[in-house]
């Protein structure tokens, strides 16, 4: 039922040839440019993936493979791996105010660390699956594999408030990785080539952006998964990889008329 649910989703809402699309709401569409790119470790599973004073992290999934990374971004070459028990299935992370948070996918708990000494500060608890992972700088914002996003006090992990995300005043169902960018959530869409620009405040989709293409079939393993990760430096360069990928791209967007 699950893999029905999310065939129609891509079906009614991500395609613009679509009847959605009739809708008056106002979505731009967007293709990319790739400026660079680096190599990516393909044993990485890729859930999190995020820049903290100019380095390069990733939390990798999989029971037995999961990990926490710190990653040289010129070689793609983990400079420094946190493993985890193989009964965890490591998803999204990201630092707020020195402190490291790392989801579980369906073990219901986040791990603590402080970012600098990697020591372990505590776990806290949540009901439901964690995906996804970011900040606005105040709260963690979460998404659970649903069209539901929570933000999430720091401290508790409570939630403080939730958003349906709506595309074409549809529900956008499997959000996965998030990244918090000028503003906007942007979420990567599970399964698909795709990632949404989210309003904070409505949850109301305000673009699409079309990846596909991004990693070059010539590229492509047997292993090779899904497009997941964004991560967005300094400079306000955004980055994307993939599970197993070979290859992390800064892109830049390119408007579709």
């Amino acid at each position: 039922m699950k893999r029905l649910s999310f065939l129609l989703f891509v079906i009614l809402c991500l395609s613009p040839l679509t009847a959605c699309s009739a809708s008056a709401q106002q979505v731009k569409t967007y293709g990319f440019k790739v400026e660079e790119s680096y190599p990516h470790d393909v044993s990485a599973y890729t859930q999190g993936l995020f820049f903290h004073e100019g380095v390069l992290y990733e939390s990798a999934g999989q029971y037995g493979e999961s990990s926490f990374r710190k990653v040289d971004l010129a070689s793609g070459r983990v400079l420094q791996r946190m493993n985890y028990e193989g009964r965890y299935f490591v998803e999204g992370s990201c630092v707020l105010n020195g402190r490291l948070y790392v989801l579980t996918w369906q073990e219901k708990e986040c791990f603590v660390y402080d970012i600098a000494t990697w020591k372990q500060l505590g776990t806290l608890r949540y009901l439901g699956e964690g995906w996804g992972l970011t900040t606005d700088g105040k709260s963690l914002i979460m998404s659970d594999g649903s069209s539901t996003i929570t933000y999430r006090d720091p401290d508790s992990f409570a939630v403080e408030r939730s958003l349906t995300v709506t595309l074409r005043g549809q529900p956008v169902a499997y959000l996965n990785e998030l990244e918090f960018i000028k503003g906007e959530i942007w979420a990567n869409v599970y399964g698909t080539d795709q990632i949404v620009r989210i309003n904070p405040q409505s949850g109301v989709v305000t673009g699409v952006i079309n990846c596909r293409g991004l990693l070059p079939a010539s590229l492509r393993k047997p292993r090779t998964d899904v497009l997941n990760g964004i991560a967005v430096d300094a400079r306000g360069g955004i980055w994307l990889t993939g599970k197993y990928w070979p290859k992390m791209y800064r892109i830049t967007l390119v408007e579709k008329k």
